[in-house]
């Protein structure tokens, strides 16, 4: 028998193949040839609709005297680590009531009998620790239940009141050792907050959590602003607003630092200036700007702060974004008559046309994997969010709303951000978040305080 990987698990909707797979699981977890500690148990998550994997993740367990703030960390830090896998669609959380082993039974090896019962393919345990008065240490190890070995095993230490932090930086191992994708969970987006009516609306800078916690209000409100965007390594934001001057709005370009609260002006120009964003590699910011009629997309060096003009003529040219390798520029442009997508090189020569479906194609954003470009699409009355491939194929609609627009990616390109508005029971409309798969599953909506646009989603990052 050759030594093939008993842990790739394809949960594809059809029955007979799920079935096939899963008699496939049980002779591997016998077989002494499948217990390589290098092959990892993984789902394959490369197919449309997918069924969860179920995973059992215990209350974890106390090591020493700890206090009582720390004791609520034993149920709220692995309930984090339940919610963001069962929200990414892969996993699903089994009933803790089913359980036969404590907490604290699962310090030592489990017993992988019991947990084979309630069919968990996979379980995680873990322990907390007092480092401080303030600081904890918490260890997290998961086990393949069939294989009967331990396929991760991590100790963090961190302040109390930073534990959601940890739940996450879990969730993201988890995560990319069971799937072989880029964790998205210790993240977070920066979006536009709405309120007042829209004769007076009032828009300020925010950023949370991708699951919406630790929310925090960047600017007052005195400001209108607009497309805010994280550099590469998510120590700044750039946006575009307007200043109130005596002589009217002034629309500028920013930079926001994070750690400090510091707002430095890139540049005020003579007309309208759209949707500034960062190269990949975080040394220019790519921008549309409005002038003598027409609008044009630059570059601009963030060192010299020289702008650079990489498309000319009379059309309307806008919402650049890089490749990941920084070599392409993705944008949309009406010279062809409508609103369509286009591909350029970052030196602004061999644009070419890659959208060529009915209605009108806007903000475009490039996948960090380089696989899809995420778009907004108007087309028969109706607004969607639609994906396709580098070179205009494969074009498929994942979303669609009243409004629905403003793709943003996720670490990993998995998952995409949009906003749309919904109507209320009292016939009123609000403007809130959305996060979505690519297969255009498990849809969910990221709460926010007030109504929310034009969101951005962080890189992943070291330190907040």
């Amino acid at each position: 028998m050759h030594n093939k990987p008993r842990n790739i698990y394809c949960y594809n909707i059809n029955f007979l193949y799920s079935f096939i797979f899963f008699l496939l699981l049980v002779f591997c977890s016998f077989n002494a040839k499948c217990q390589d500690d290098n092959t990892p148990l993984q789902i394959d998550i490369t197919g449309g609709k997918i069924q969860p994997m179920p995973i059992a993740i215990s209350v974890f367990s106390i090591n020493g005297e700890i206090n009582e703030d720390m004791k609520i960390l034993v149920e709220s830090i692995p309930n984090l680590i339940a919610k963001n896998l069962t929200n990414s669609g892969f996993f699903k959380l089994l009933d803790r009531e089913a359980y036969m082993q404590t907490p604290e039974a699962l310090i030592n090896r489990p017993k992988f009998r019991d947990w084979r019962i309630i069919d968990a393919q996979t379980l995680i345990s873990g322990t907390v620790s007092k480092k401080t008065e303030d600081k904890v240490s918490v260890s997290i190890e998961m086990w393949d239940v069939y294989g009967e070995r331990r396929m991760l095993g991590i100790t963090l230490a961190s302040k109390v009141r930073s534990w959601r932090r940890i739940a996450h930086i879990f969730s993201d191992k988890v995560y990319e050792r069971l799937t072989g994708e880029t964790g998205y969970f210790d993240t977070r987006i920066v979006y536009i907050s709405e309120t007042g009516d829209q004769k007076n609306r009032i828009k300020r800078l925010a950023i949370m959590d991708q699951d919406g916690a630790n929310h925090k209000f960047l600017t007052d409100g005195k400001s209108l602003v607009l497309t805010p965007r994280f550099s590469p390594n998510q120590k700044l934001i750039t946006f575009f607003s307007y200043r109130n001057l005596k002589s009217g709005l002034k629309p500028s370009v920013y930079i926001y630092e994070l750690s400090t609260g510091k707002i430095d002006i890139l540049g005020e120009f003579e007309g309208m200036s759209f949707a500034p964003r960062f190269s990949p590699d975080g040394k220019e910011l790519v921008m549309s700007l409005a002038q003598n009629g027409s609008t044009n997309i630059y570059v601009m060096n963030l060192n010299s702060r020289k702008l650079k003009q990489l498309t000319k003529g009379r059309s309307i040219d806008t919402s650049p974004s890089f490749s990941p390798d920084g070599k392409k520029i993705v944008f949309n442009s009406d010279r062809s008559g409508g609103q369509h997508l286009y591909i350029m090189d970052k030196d602004g020569n061999n644009s070419k046309r890659i959208s060529f479906g009915r209605g009108s194609y806007a903000t475009p954003v490039w996948s960090p994997r380089g696989d899809y470009i995420a778009f907004t699409k108007f087309t028969r009355g109706r607004f969607y969010i639609g994906l396709m491939r580098p070179n205009g194929s494969a074009e498929r609609l994942i979303a669609e709303g009243y409004l629905a627009e403003g793709p943003t990616w996720a670490p990993g390109g998995r998952v995409l951000c949009f906003f749309r508005q919904i109507q209320t029971d009292e016939d009123k409309f609000k403007t809130r978040l959305f996060a979505i798969d690519i297969t255009g599953n498990r849809e969910r909506e990221i709460i926010t305080p007030e109504d929310a646009s034009d969101p951005a989603w962080s890189p992943k990052y070291s330190n907040k």
